[in-house]
């Protein structure tokens, strides 16, 4: 069991927050291949069927497990004076935050949306239009953000890259130096 989360204690209750720790601990032991419902009960000290009340399957913990990188770096939740500031703070975080998981962007390329797309798209442009960007450009440049960051993510969390790469990059450096470019790229308010 791994320092962080315990196992589900008599008279206690379970809820998605604990299970969500428990998959992440199960995440990070066994990797995204060994992750599995059985694991995280197992985890928890419960029976399988105790999670399905909180989690329907596995690619529904997938989702969840997820949604928590994007919640921790929300564009609504960060600061930043303007929208260059606000992309660039929210790749920072998400990048941090993934980096704490084994596997975060498999994990995260494996996710299926859930939600609508129109919902989603005014949720990631409101913080950016209040900046002046038009809506389409907002949602555009966040994309292009969360893309470049997902993949680099993807790149420092693989052993055979992350190994490879070591031997060239500063993977911090070259990840900002990398954001800068693309950030500075995009035009302004039109």
């Amino acid at each position: 069991m791994r320092q962080g989360t315990k196992p589900l204690r008599e008279g206690s209750k379970l809820d998605l927050p604990l299970i969500l720790a428990a998959a992440f601990a199960v995440l990070d032991t066994h990797g995204f291949d060994g992750l599995s419902l059985r694991l995280v009960a197992k985890h928890l000290e419960v029976q399988p069927p105790a999670l399905y009340w909180h989690v329907r399957n596995k690619a529904a913990l997938i989702n969840l497990m997820a949604g928590t990188f994007s919640d921790y770096a929300a564009l609504s939740k960060i600061g930043g004076r303007d929208w260059r500031e606000k992309l660039t703070l929210f790749a920072r975080g998400m990048r941090e935050v993934m980096m704490r998981h084994r596997d975060a962007a498999r994990l995260s390329l494996a996710a299926q949306p859930t939600h609508d797309p129109a919902d989603v798209a005014q949720r990631l442009a409101a913080p950016l239009m209040e900046s002046g960007l038009s809506a389409r450009q907002a949602v555009s440049y966040h994309a292009s953000v969360i893309a470049y960051t997902l993949g680099w993510v993807a790149y420092e969390q693989s052993q055979s890259m992350h190994d490879f790469l070591a031997r060239m990059i500063n993977f911090t450096e070259s990840f900002e130096n990398g954001l800068q470019a693309m950030i500075d790229g995009f035009r302004g308010p039109s």
